[in-house]
């Protein structure tokens, strides 16, 4: 393919609007080309230059789409997913991939029959802050590690009226999968999960608070929260090693410059204000750990290059299995107050 390929995009909530629209007009091998919103003045008023669809089918139907990117509500990720491959479509899922591993590993298989790109947008991949942690620990600063802290928190006390929010939603799909997701980038599958879900919120109908431990060999342990009663989210990283500990506060950038309108790529994107502190093992001396700016467009480049057969697919659909694997797996540990172990290889 060397034109630019066509995109349409599934869905005008958060993720459609302020991350997957920006990201692909950005990247100049892809084209916006649909929008699937059932607010289509909302779409024009964005996007006027972007053709409005008002359902999956339509966009389907158009044979002129080359790739539909899902950013609908977890529970229709499957479903459409299929739909979208057996119409002949290339396709990224926004994250959770699906409600459970088993409804995931179809999609993948149909996917490899039909010969079809398959990926999922686990974009915090590019995250600035992961992107130095990946770096610092590749680079033997650390020396051995042996305790991770990742969290993903905030203050939202009022229980919203939404899908995510709703029974079978919560934390531990919304926000789990985005920590998991790093987690496995740097340190492959574990032995084992354990994990606590738990409603902390007045009316909260699904988990709010998340707290899980990934075990793995050589006593290294990784503990993963999320949460939504934390009013100071001074914990972003904190990760300890043989020769010292990089501790990290914030959330990267990129999404509230998103939200905020600033052109994708344009100066100052993805730069971290608050970079992460290196503290010496041996002299305790802290000093800044600066790393390289975040990038969510090298997802969507990488798709671009994909989509050519001209590089990786940026997330292998079997990756995003694997992560589904442990949130299934936390979800069977919850239940039964115990350690789930992780076989060495799934099917």
């Amino acid at each position: 393919m060397n034109r630019p390929a066509n995109v349409a995009v599934v869905g005008f909530g958060n993720a459609g609007r302020t991350f997957h629209a920006p990201l692909i007009a950005a990247e100049p091998r892809l084209t916006l080309h649909t929008i699937v919103s059932s607010r289509p003045d909302e779409v024009a008023a964005v996007w006027p230059g972007v053709r409005g669809a008002p359902s999956l089918e339509a966009a389907l139907d158009d044979p002129a789409i080359d790739l539909v990117v899902l950013a609908t509500p977890d529970p229709l990720h499957a479903a459409q997913a299929r739909a979208a491959l057996n119409a002949g479509k290339a396709v990224v899922v926004d994250k959770p991939f699906a409600l459970t591993h088993a409804d995931a590993a179809r999609v993948v298989e149909l996917a490899r029959s039909r010969g079809l790109l398959l990926s999922v947008f686990h974009n915090r991949r590019w995250d600035a802050d992961f992107l130095a942690l990946k770096d610092v620990i590749a680079g033997g600063r650390l020396g051995r590690v042996v305790t991770v802290e990742t969290r993903y928190d905030r203050h939202r006390p009022a229980v919203r009226d939404r899908w995510r929010e709703g029974p079978g939603g919560g934390v531990w799909l919304d926000l789990a999968p985005h920590l998991i997701d790093q987690m496995l980038v740097l340190f492959g599958r574990p032995l084992g999960v354990t994990c606590d879900l738990s409603i902390q919120r007045e009316g909260g109908l699904s988990p709010d608070r998340a707290h899980a431990t990934l075990r793995y060999a050589d006593g290294l342990r990784v503990e993963l929260n999320a949460a939504m009663l934390i009013a100071a989210p001074d914990v972003r990283f904190a990760v300890h090693g043989t020769q010292g500990s990089w501790l990290k506060s914030g959330l990267d950038v990129q999404e509230d410059q998103l939200k905020a309108g600033m052109p994708v790529g344009a100066p100052g994107w993805g730069v971290d204000p608050a970079p992460a502190v290196f503290v010496d093992g041996e002299t305790g001396a802290r000093s800044p750990a600066p790393g390289p700016a975040g990038d969510y467009p090298a997802f969507y480049a990488g798709i671009a290059a994909a989509l050519r057969g001209e590089g990786p697919n940026p997330v292998p659909p079997e990756q995003a299995l694997e992560v589904m694997e442990i949130i299934d797996a936390g979800l069977e540990s919850d239940r039964r107050r115990a350690e789930v172990q992780i076989p060495a290889n799934h099917s």
